[in-house]
């Protein structure tokens, strides 16, 4: 008796473990880690982490190895494609038009730290980003500045909040409707740089770091932070990373 319990008990865990892996995810992304640049440290704990929120928040993502797979109709499966710590560029023209044509789809692209340092020279993807990255002084802490309340995983990320980062320093708007949401407070850290070929003094008063828009038909979600290694154990960070993909896959604040 007891024996045919078990076995019905077992078969029943069985039963609601498939159940459970059979659901639809909320949504698929692609994950994009190429560099034809500086490689940072931090991106295989990127990956980790990002692995583990698809897991805890219930969406599937694939890591992109496969330059053949990037096509139309592979993209299709997919609601986000996020560009983590990539650096120059890294697709040659047919692949550009793919990642043109997937976001006027309606689909979503999210953008961390380095994803500005990415194809300067196609036009297209500046003005999906929003605003590139120029120069950067030393590793250092300093405040963060919450400029828009209304946008969800800003918990323990509040004005005042102390942040050890690379602090981009970025170039004009790309373009005119970049709604901010986070910003570091210049005075609470030295943003004066200088390697010879460029120069920085900062971005005065407002020092923009996370923002996000509309564009071409879909969405993009961008921020700054995301440089160091220990970042990506921070859950802070990790919230703040999740709003903005859930943003950008579903249009969902």
């Amino acid at each position: 008796m007891k024996l045919k319990f078990f076995i019905g008990l077992t078969l029943l865990q069985l039963f609601i473990l498939n159940s459970m892996c059979a659901q639809q995810k909320q949504f698929k992304a692609l994950l994009v880690t190429t560099t034809n640049g500086w490689h940072h440290e931090s991106l295989h704990y990127g990956v980790v982490a990002l692995k583990e929120l698809a897991i805890r928040n219930f969406f599937d993502i694939d890591v992109f190895q496969d330059p053949g797979s990037f096509t139309d109709n592979n993209l299709k499966q997919y609601q986000v494609i996020i560009f983590l710590n990539t650096t120059g560029n890294i697709f040659n023209a047919e692949q550009k038009k793919v990642m043109e044509r997937f976001i006027q789809s309606g689909k979503g692209y999210v953008g961390i730290h380095s994803a500005s340092d990415t194809e300067y020279d196609w036009e297209w993807y500046t003005k999906l980003v929003g605003r590139m990255f120029h120069i950067h002084p030393v590793i250092q802490t300093a405040k963060l500045q919450v400029v828009d309340t209304s946008f969800p995983g800003l918990q323990g990320l509040s004005t005042g909040t102390l942040w050890t980062d690379e602090w981009y320093e970025f170039g004009k708007e790309k373009v005119n409707d970049l709604h901010y949401i986070l910003a570091v407070d210049e005075t609470t850290y030295n943003p004066k740089v200088d390697w010879g070929r460029a120069k920085g003094e900062g971005m005065g008063k407002f020092h923009p770091l996370a923002w996000y828009h509309n564009y071409d038909g879909g969405r993009s979600f961008y921020t700054a932070l995301g440089h160091l290694p220990t970042n990506y154990s921070n859950e802070a960070f990790l919230n703040h990373l999740y709003a903005g993909i859930l943003w950008a896959a579903t249009g969902k604040k």
